[in-house]
């Protein structure tokens, strides 16, 4: 013990050993101590010595430690101090800590130092899996320090360890148990943890999420008092934000799970906004990132669209409007909102209409597009902050044509209202300004007015602006070119107000050969571009250049040839003798060689870290990689080439008519081949209900007759009883025969009801066969006659049945009322008559039955008699089409053999003529025809 007490700072005498060499005891002591008490001593000294001798103590003790983890698993008072020592030796957390004068090689070296030891502990996967094993212990002082080193190994070499815990049983649940532990210490440490473990890792995002997580974590930052909380909702948020960010799988399963309704408590703020804590900033600033997270651009189309639609119909869109209006609120929180809102508008519909009807709490009411533009026009308000308001009016415009023409719309003359404020009046006085971020701006979001959209192309050429007194008033499009023209000479931050017009040009006349012609009927326009692109002028200016290249190129492609002095091909001679083709191409394409114009490409949000490098608009740079080299083609094309490529394009257009009728044709067969489709499923479903109707029907008549069967064995059986059964079970017999006779009656109501709607089908079969008869034109008429006397014998035969039918079911009631009355009307029987009852109620039933057993033979009879009936209406049915078809094959017969007769007699006519010709002596038929009557009348006389 006397050497511990000099290691823990006790006096000894003698010179003091090196601390190398006391570690290397304390590691000798560690290996060889059979005491559990000794060895506890010295890995507890380790600990102390570890934070100051850091290369020493992880040199030669990391092994002995690692030993005493899987060795002294039941004392947790060791196993703390082993985790608190490897944890000291691979954490760099300690450097960080120092004194920022400290240098920087110093800095690297621990470092590397940490990473060092991250490696040799990780060399051995089973290392990590024992510190798996080890965080299942509830001890604190064993799982707070295995969190921390675990923490620590993930820091230094994070996608090693995430391999290894990803490939161990059960390593991520184990992990995920953290955020249930009720000591807060653990929890949050969890937090970071997990944190460390999910970042870059797709497949650890998902087993996370699936454990779970999302639940857990939203459950926290409730609990934690949700925006006014503290470092824990930060964690909480960093954590969500890992597992959302870039995670499709993970993105759907938070939409699925509900729990986008439960972020919209987050952003409840009262009237009161000043004095917000800088931890309520962060968190809600986190809060906002977790938004956009779930509606990026990048994300895939159908799951933004999905979100927004969530987003809006849970309230989350209305209350991040609340905020965006509130007063009070800090500026990077309102710049970030309005970030947020933008892309929970963009491309939206719905969302984009909500946002256009929300007003800004002033007096008058004022539309919030209009407030954000103020600001965004104004110079003293901060860069960032008017960068987010061009990015939600440029979303907000995004695939919304109906939001284009409510801007344009108040720029035109008949609804412009002199007594408010609009969007295209704060957009005009932006354009020309004397800021060169306010024109930039302007000429941008006017830009995106116009994307995509011909329509408002065209009438924004209806604009005019009132320029001085006394002086007519210009068109919004020449207005700019003027404003090209008296920045030329001007530079500096002249080049962004130039930018920003040629971009609007650019957009503005593409796709539009009104507005090319409107923009080439301005005599100096193409002077001034051909002199701009031609000279040889500085770094700044050749961007200017490029973009002048750009508009004439458009004028070129989009040009309808309807101005003589610039039609497509005087253009093209205009630029070769000029500026040159070579040239003019070279000057088009420093623009996409531009490093702003990469930076912009890339997505759509405008962030700049200064505003000259403000150059650049995300969807000019989609229009330029459109049209250069369409542009380029048609620089170089010759007239001839353009005609067979305008023949061309009519050849296509003609096979795109033919293919389109084409496909309305495959449309209309489809929708009638579905049609069919249905009636076959209809009618083969009415067949299946009439097969059952009759399978029903059948088992019904097997009941019946199984019915008459058991009562024909009961009469048998009761004629052969003796007679000394009592009058009890005869009346019992009879009533069951009673009502028998009663099913049976209902029966034959049932049959006659039948028959009567098969007479009336016949009946209608009959008159259609007598209109059928009528209309024949046929020579036999006789047996069409015949025919229906044998129909009209066949209706009184059916008539007669039925009558017979009703007979037969008066005589059934009288039957029946004659055998309910005849219990009551008899008199109980004395005992000297009793043989005599039971004989005339024996010969009474015996009567029944065999009245029964007529009725039952004339109904077969009858049954029979109408299947004839019916047979032979069908047989007499068909020998009458077949008799029509006869006839009409007899007259087509006819028809040929008279063709034939013709045909025949027009070739004996010509022989006989051609005999003549001859000089032949041809006997005419007629000629014959009348020596033969001739003869005959001699004959007779």
């Amino acid at each position: 013990m006397n050497f511990f007490r000099g290691v823990m700072g006790g006096q000894t005498a003698g010179p003091q050993p090196s601390g190398a060499e006391t570690i290397q005891k304390l590691c000798d002591r560690v290996a060889s101590s059979t005491l559990l008490e000794d060895r506890r001593d010295a890995v507890r000294a380790l600990k102390s010595l570890s934070k100051k001798y850091r290369m020493e103590v992880g040199t030669q003790a990391m092994d002995h430690l690692i030993n005493i983890l899987q060795t002294d698993r039941s004392d947790s008072e060791i196993l703390g101090y082993a985790l608190d020592t490897l944890y000291n030796v691979i954490s760099n957390d300690e450097e960080e800590e120092q004194d920022e004068s400290e240098d920087e090689n110093a800095q690297k070296q621990a470092d590397d130092l940490g990473t060092q030891f991250t490696e040799t502990f990780i060399q051995d996967p089973e290392h990590i899996t024992l510190l798996l094993t080890m965080l299942e212990e509830f001890d604190f002082h064993v799982r707070w320090p295995g969190v921390k080193l675990l923490t620590a190994l993930l820091k230094n070499q994070g996608v090693q360890v995430q391999g290894i815990i990803l490939v161990s049983p059960m390593g991520v649940s184990r992990l995920m148990d953290l955020l249930a532990d009720s000591r807060e210490v653990i929890r949050n440490d969890g937090l970071l943890l997990l944190q460390q473990l999910t970042k870059g890792n797709a497949a650890i995002q998902k087993i996370v999420a699936f454990e779970n997580a999302f639940e857990r974590l939203l459950d926290i930052i409730t609990e934690e008092g949700s925006s006014d909380g503290g470092i824990v909702v930060e964690d909480c948020l960093l954590l969500l934000l890992n597992l959302l960010k870039n995670n499709s799988s993970n993105q759907n399963f938070f939409k699925e799970g509900s729990y986008i309704q439960r972020m919209k408590p987050w952003f409840e703020v009262g009237d009161d906004n000043s004095g917000w804590s800088a931890q309520k900033v962060t968190n809600l600033h986190l809060m906002l990132q977790l938004v956009r997270v779930m509606v990026s651009p990048v994300n895939s189309p159908g799951a933004t669209a999905s979100c927004q639609k969530c987003m809006y119909q849970c309230g989350l869109l209305q209350q991040l409007c609340t905020i965006l209006m509130a007063t009070g609120v800090p500026a990077d929180i309102l710049t970030e909102t309005i970030n947020t809102v933008s892309e929970v508008i963009r491309g939206s519909q719905v969302n984009q209409d909500y946002f256009a009807s929300v007003n800004a709490p002033s007096n008058p009411p004022r539309p919030a597009i209009v407030v954000l533009l103020m600001s965004m026009v104004n110079e003293r308000q901060p860069f960032v902050l008017r960068c987010a308001v061009l990015y939600c009016f440029q979303c907000f415009l995004f695939k919304n044509q109906k939001g284009q023409g409510e801007i344009v719309a108040t720029l035109l003359p008949s609804t412009i209202d002199a007594n408010s404020i609009s969007a295209g009046q704060l957009l005009c006085g932006g354009l020309f300004s004397a800021d060169s971020l306010s024109n930039w701006c302007a000429a941008v979001a006017l830009a995106h007015t116009l994307q995509d959209n011909l329509t408002q192309k065209e009438q924004l050429l209806r604009v005019q602006l009132a320029t001085s007194l006394g002086k007519p008033p210009v068109s919004l499009l020449q207005q700019c070119t003027n404003i090209l023209s008296q920045t030329k000479a001007e530079k500096g931050s002249k080049v962004q107000t130039r930018v920003g017009l040629l971009m609007l040009l650019c957009t503005w006349i593409s796709n539009c050969p009104i507005a090319v012609t409107h923009f080439l009927h301005n005599q100096e326009n193409v002077p001034f571009l051909t002199a701009q692109i031609s000279e040889n002028l500085g770094e700044d200016e050749r961007l200017v250049q490029g973009l002048c290249a750009l508009l004439l190129g458009i004028c070129i492609y989009y040009n309808d040839n309807s101005l003589e002095n610039y039609t497509k091909e005087k253009l093209k001679q205009l630029i070769e003798k000029r500026i040159g083709k070579e040239n003019f191409v070279e000057k088009l394409g420093f623009i996409t060689k531009h490093e702003l114009y990469s930076r912009a490409a890339l997505k759509p949000q405008p962030i700049f870290p200064s505003p000259e490098q403000m150059l650049f608009d995300h969807e000019f740079t989609r229009l330029l990689k459109e049209l250069e080299g369409l542009i380029t083609k048609a620089v170089h094309k010759s007239s001839e080439e353009e005609k067979k490529e305008e023949e061309v394009k009519k050849t296509l257009e003609q096979h795109d008519n033919i293919v389109t009728q084409y496909k309305e044709l495959i449309r209309e067969q489809d929708a009638q081949i579905q049609e069919l489709k249905e009636k076959v499923s209809s009618m083969t479903t009415q067949t299946e209900q009439l097969q059952a109707t009759v399978s029903q029907q059948q088992s019904q008549i097997q009941q019946h007759k199984d019915q008459y069967n058991i009562l024909k064995l009961k009469l048998g059986k009761e004629n052969q009883s003796q007679s000394s059964q009592g009058d009890t079970q005869l009346n019992g017999l009879q009533t069951e025969e009673l009502s028998q006779l009663r099913e049976e009656l209902e029966e034959l109501r049932r049959q006659q009801t039948l028959l009567q709607t098969q007479l009336s089908e016949k009946d209608a079969l009959i008159d259609s066969l007598k209109s059928a008869a009528k209309a024949a034109e046929c020579p036999a008429g006789s047996d069409n006659t015949e025919l229906l006397q044998e129909l009209e014998a066949l209706k009184n035969q059916v008539q007669t049945h039925l009558a017979e039918i009703g007979l037969l079911k008066a005589e059934r009631q009288e039957l029946l009322r004659r055998a309910e009355a005849g219990p009551s009307d008899t008199a109980p029987p004395s005992d000297g008559s009793s043989d005599a009852a039971k004989a005339e109620l024996e010969n009474r039933l015996a009567a029944q039955t065999a009245e029964m057993e007529q009725l039952k033979e004339s109904r077969s009879g009858l049954e029979q008699q109408l299947a004839a009936a019916t047979s032979t209406a069908a047989i007499l049915q068909t020998e009458k089409a077949k008799l029509q078809t006869e006839v009409q094959e007899s007259k087509k017969e006819q028809d040929d053999l008279l063709m034939l007769l013709a045909d025949q007699d027009q070739k004996i006519h010509s022989l006989k003529q051609r005999l003549k010709d001859l000089g032949e002596t041809v006997e005419d038929e007629d000629d014959l025809r009348d020596q033969t009557s001739d003869e005959d009348d001699e004959d007779e006389d």
